[in-house]
């Protein structure tokens, strides 16, 4: 980052992880089992937990590779509190993971074209969850252009949740940080609403 360039207030904290496999569907579990460790997570605006990067296919189960992260975004202020999640060890379902080594820390980039996973919606209908994004975005003050990308459904059991992929380019960097550091919608502790730096639009229909 230039020294010019304005620095976001979140900052995106990263752990490696070591286990053989987790739930494919596993955002409600990990939620539940960060709860106790940050309990000022929840109620922290703008903060979230990333999706686990696993592999690709419909088995129940997800294989981990050696690149698999467990990612939270944070207040850059907060960032020290994650500390204690060094060594930590999970249970989630049948499979056990343990975050290795210190957290690293990364900047968030003001990138003109970010993406989100998936962004919760509160039904499948596209146009209603457009008109939804549309609106937080005029409340945000960020224009761009959107695209939206396959409904998907993340079910954990006890609940399936609606929501889109979602694409936003044409982003100058003060609207980029602003989109970065609020997100959109609910459920960050699920990972959704929360974007990232992506080169291409094709992204968004994968």
């Amino acid at each position: 980052m230039a020294m010019d360039e304005p620095r976001s207030t979140m900052v995106d904290v990263a752990f490696a992880l070591v286990g053989d496999a987790l739930p494919r569907e596993h955002r409600r579990a990990l939620a539940e089992a960060l709860a106790p460790r940050l309990p000022w997570l929840a109620d922290t605006p703008g903060a979230g937990v990333h999706r686990i990067n696993v592999s690709a296919g419909a088995g129940r189960q997800a294989l981990l590779s050696r690149r698999s992260r467990l990612t939270l975004r944070v207040p850059r202020e907060q960032a020290a509190a994650l500390d204690v999640l060094a060594g930590a060890e999970f249970d989630l379902g049948d499979q056990r993971l343990r975050l290795d080594g210190p957290p690293r820390p990364r900047e968030l980039l003001p990138h003109g074209a970010l993406y989100a996973h998936v962004v919760a919606a509160r039904s499948d209908d596209e146009l209603e969850f457009l008109a939804a994004i549309d609106a937080e975005l005029a409340a945000l003050g960020i224009t761009g252009r959107r695209m939206c990308g396959r409904l998907q459904h993340l079910d954990d059991g006890a609940a399936v949740l609606p929501g889109y992929s979602l694409m936003l380019d044409g982003l100058s960097p003060a609207h980029a940080l602003r989109l970065l550091e609020s997100g959109l919608g609910p459920h960050r502790l699920w990972g959704c609403g929360l974007f990232i730096p992506h080169k291409s639009a094709a992204a968004v229909g994968s």
